[in-house]
């Protein structure tokens, strides 16, 4: 079960380094504005702030790996968990906020892996 619980963590970290490409670097482009169903004007006015999420998007994956990659087991599940919670909760709150379909795409898999973690360690 653990090395389940660390694929599906490896597997967050590289959905969310997709996310960090999607978001700064074809945010503006034919593909980008397609899966985030922008115009190019759209596009072209939030390109900014999408590069900046995109951002954050890699740090969430930069610490899930971190978690994955960490010497110490112990601490390395806890770097983890903190981790997945804030993809949860930044999942949440997108679903809530800008699209349902985030609360599949990056919630879901993080409260699942939160679940998992739990009944592992």
């Amino acid at each position: 079960m653990i090395l389940v619980l660390k694929i599906l963590v490896a597997l967050i970290a590289l959905i969310h380094f997709y996310f960090l490409y999607l978001e700064m670097f074809l945010w503006t482009k034919p593909a980008g504005m397609k899966i985030f169903g922008r115009t190019p004007e759209q596009a072209r006015d939030s390109a900014v702030l999408a590069a900046n999420q995109g951002l954050y998007n890699g740090f969430l994956a930069a610490g899930l790996f971190w978690g994955l990659a960490h010497p110490n087991p112990e601490f390395g599940f806890q770097i983890q968990v903190f981790f997945l919670g804030c993809v949860l909760v930044a999942g949440i709150y997108g679903g809530l906020t800008a699209n349902k379909k985030i609360l599949k795409i990056q919630a879901a898999p993080a409260l699942i892996a939160l679940i998992l973690a739990f009944f592992v360690h």
